[in-house]
């Protein structure tokens, strides 16, 4: 099969994983953020940010080390509450409300090493109580879309480091939840495997679209997959800039990244980030 008819085969595949998640409205997804601090007692992390995110917009977070990316992050997920200011998801100030609108996908895959791969993918399944049998057939429909057929059986121990985030983004995925979290999700991958895995996410956001936040360290990453990047400054994080993506997100990667017009702005994104770490 052709590289090309390959990845649209999978995209189809991540579309129909995630085209009708549970208990959702066409208008979910929607992110509101005001006078957002935050303070690991006398550790200030987030000085003050304020960002809006239309339901379905994926969102890119960049900045240097350190200064509270994966923090923001949790925050909105509701994974932890801000010292101050207001966070909103689909309209929910609750953490636990907000927690259940979002899939959160962490930095390390986190597959348990004891269970195959599709036990693993159906974790989300499991633990809205499906028994293990109709998770494991609704988890299965989707391996072979997702580049997986035949792995189905092998331990996390047994699977390529591309092939460990595609089980963790299934696993992700499958929750049905309209807002997609994820933290620095190809930082552990190769540089071949990690452009082919941001072609992969590209082409399924375009067909199957959700609204999406992205931690990530690599600015060509965050241009070429989001609607919109802000740049943070070094800690305790403020907005030092935004931008909006140069060119589609579906269009092909390479032609995107090397287009004078993707170029012009990734330099503006770098001018913005060495700034912001002064």
């Amino acid at each position: 099969m052709r590289q090309d008819t390959k990845m649209a085969a999978e995209a189809e595949g991540f579309a129909t994983a995630i085209e009708t998640p549970a208990n959702s409205t066409a208008n979910d997804g929607g992110i509101a953020i005001w006078d957002l601090g935050h303070s690991y007692g006398e550790l200030e992390t987030i000085e003050r940010l304020d960002l809006e995110l239309a339901p379905h917009a994926v969102l890119g977070l960049v900045g240097p080390s350190g200064c509270g990316k994966s923090t923001l992050l949790e925050l909105i997920a509701g994974l932890q509450e801000p010292s101050r200011g207001k966070i909103e998801v689909d309209g929910e100030s609750d953490p636990t409300a907000r927690l259940s609108h979002c899939a959160f996908m962490p930095q390390s895959d986190l597959l348990l090493p004891w269970l195959p791969a599709i036990d693993n993918a159906a974790l989300a399944l499991r633990n809205r109580g499906i028994r293990r049998a109709a998770a494991r057939s609704e988890a299965g429909e989707l391996f072979e879309r997702f580049g997986l057929a035949g792995f189905e059986r092998s331990r996390p121990a047994e699977l390529s480091g591309g092939m460990r985030q595609r089980v963790a983004f299934l696993r992700t995925l499958i929750a049905g939840k309209p807002v997609l979290a994820l933290d620095e999700p190809f930082a552990a991958l190769d540089a071949i495997t990690r452009a082919e895995m941001q072609g992969w996410l590209a082409r399924a956001l375009s067909q199957a679209p959700r609204t999406v936040v992205l931690v990530t360290h690599d600015i060509e990453e965050a241009l070429y997959l989001c609607d919109q990047v802000v740049v943070l400054s070094s800690r305790p994080a403020r907005v030092a800039g935004r931008l909006s993506a140069p060119a589609p997100r579906a269009a092909g990667r390479d032609e995107v990244v090397t287009d004078p017009a993707f170029v012009t702005v990734r330099e503006h994104a770098m001018h913005l980030l060495r700034e912001g770490a002064k």
